[in-house]
């Protein structure tokens, strides 16, 4: 039976139910632990304190959701003296009772009126607190640049150095409540993958199913999708779509790209297939996206680095008369992505990528086939990895009449 097609909207919305019961979202205990964490890579790497900015780093360590902006919101994280452990926020003050309220690891918060200088507030307090003439000051590596120049004429002397290598030591190895988390999303952005495919048919416009796609994952339980790339024919040879998407004809290549978020955490999945009958050519460019992407998680080692994973992929591909390297019809970008609270985060599986792969790291694995002016094809499925080596969150694409296992 055919996974593509006839079915209705309605058939497939009816299909669908709540998947969120029974998942978890990271507790108190957790948050703790990531502190600890970082305080224990601050001290290894001679750092005093931590600026974590509104945005994913300050939710991942402190649970306190809270967006970036203009206005200086944040807190601090001591490595070690009287205030190891505990957090000091900054905030405006008139929003001080409203982040209150979004505190999970509690803390004092410092405020600042509008005429005021917060990052002259920020590094007194730091100094204070450190008791050192010349404390080092990690910031936030997602901080705007608006921060650093703030932070630098308010002390063009004071130590700042990127807080990359405690931010992203933390968070690229998930714990087994974040994988369960992302695991869930995963099967949920699936299962709407499987419900859209259904519902195609000629003449069906980007936007319409696009959608879809937004009201299927509200019904699995999501809020909706965290983002949506739908391409057909030509236009899938686009990693990241055209200004002016066409409609379905028989015969094309249909790219689908989307996820959701859950509990703070993100999906992403790519699915690839011909509307109608494949040609010889688009099954034979399908198979070694299918083989590609097969050796990238095969590469996947522990304590091996990440760009030999992208190295694994391209040599399918080279195999093949494909690229080399960026060279188009090929793979025109990396491998694959971290993910987890953001949708790309570090580390990366590109070339020039040393970090050492270790448990709980999770990637996209999507070395895309683009054929300008023909299509493309993007199978992306995630994995993590494990003692055992890498484990897949959803099952690949069985072949190209067989999208979903």
């Amino acid at each position: 039976m055919s996974q593509i097609g006839g079915q209705t909207k309605q058939q497939a919305l009816d299909s669908l139910s709540p998947m969120t019961a029974g998942v978890q979202p990271i507790g108190l205990a957790e948050y703790q632990a990531r502190i600890k964490m970082a305080q224990q890579l601050m001290r290894q790497h001679g750092i005093d304190v931590l600026y974590l900015n509104a945005g994913t780093n300050l939710s991942y360590f402190t649970g306190t959701v809270w967006y970036a902006s203009e206005r200086l919101v944040g807190a601090l994280l001591f490595a070690e003296g009287p205030a190891e452990g505990e957090l000091l926020y900054i905030s405006p003050v008139f929003e001080i009772p409203t982040l209150s309220g979004f505190q999970v690891v509690q803390g004092e918060v410092l405020g600042w009126q509008e005429h005021e200088n917060p990052y002259q507030l920020l590094l007194d307090s730091v100094k204070r607190i450190c008791h050192k003439a010349d404390p080092v000051l990690a910031l936030d590596d997602s901080s705007a640049f608006f921060i650093f120049e703030g932070l630098r004429q308010a002390n063009p002397q004071q130590q700042i150095v990127s807080g990359k290598v405690i931010t992203q030591g933390c968070r690229a190895q998930k714990s087994e409540a974040e994988l369960a988390i992302m695991q869930r999303a995963m099967d949920m952005t699936l299962a709407v993958h499987q419900a859209v495919a259904s519902i195609l048919y000629e003449g069906i416009s980007t936007t319409e199913v696009e959608a879809f796609i937004n009201e299927a994952h509200r019904k699995v339980g999501a809020s909706g999708s965290y983002f949506c790339i739908v391409l057909f024919g030509p236009d899938s040879a686009y990693p990241h779509g055209v200004k002016t998407p066409k409609s379905l004809e028989a015969g094309d290549m249909v790219l689908i790209d989307t996820g959701c978020r859950l509990l703070g955490y993100v999906s992403d999945i790519t699915r690839s297939y011909v509307f109608g009958t494949p040609s010889d050519r688009q099954r034979e460019i399908w198979a070694v996206e299918k083989a590609a992407q097969a050796a990238a998680f095969s590469a996947a080692k522990l304590g091996m680095a990440c760009g030999l994973v992208d190295a694994a992929a391209r040599q399918v591909l080279e195999a093949h008369g494909l690229g080399p390297d960026y060279a188009l019809p090929g793979l025109p970008h990396r491998t694959g992505h971290g993910i987890g609270m953001d949708i790309h985060e570090g580390p990366y599986l590109v070339r020039n990528e040393h970090t050492l792969l270790a448990p709980g790291m999770c990637f996209s694995n999507e070395p895309m086939i683009c054929v300008p002016g023909e299509f493309g094809v993007r199978l992306e499925d995630h994995f993590y990895m494990t003692a055992a080596g890498p484990r897949w969150f959803t099952q690949p694409s069985v072949s190209i009449d067989q999208p979903f296992a």
